[in-house]
């Protein structure tokens, strides 16, 4: 269960992180506050990896990780530069709700990419999560 509570960081953080940038946003560019974002999220990350490791051994990374990786980061500033323009033009309590929708897609990606089996307890899951977003967003 020490995944769990993780997970629970995760998501307040998720959130104070959707409060401080629909504050940030306002009056910029939202790529720009973007990429300072990301600037900062850079700097801490390595940081961390600096800190909490003996060393950073990038040659035992296999080449399928780094693709991988390398593709998922694609995929996060992408996800990031949508997120802010979402934002900055729309109620933070309508972004981020849909913005959640993830949660879904990636129930839904792991079974048709990665074969994984979804519970009827996990699928009603994920559909209240889908009417929550609507529920949310529809007027």
């Amino acid at each position: 269960m020490q995944w769990f509570f993780w997970a629970i960081a995760s998501a307040f953080f998720a959130g104070v992180t959707a409060l401080l940038a629909k504050i940030g946003v306002s009056g910029i560019n939202s790529n720009l506050a973007t990429a300072i974002r990301t600037s900062v999220i850079l700097i801490f990350c390595w940081a961390i990896v600096f800190v909490s490791s003996r060393g950073v051994d990038v040659h035992s990374i296999s080449r399928r990780a780094w693709i991988f990786l390398i593709l998922s980061g694609i995929a996060t500033g992408l996800s990031w530069l949508c997120y802010f323009r979402a934002l900055q033009i729309g109620d933070l309590s309508k972004v981020a709700p849909v913005d959640k929708l993830s949660v879904v897609m990636a129930m839904t990606l792991g079974v048709v990419f990665l074969h994984e089996r979804l519970t009827f307890r996990e699928g009603l899951g994920g559909s209240f999560i889908a009417a929550g977003a609507l529920i949310l967003v529809l007027k």
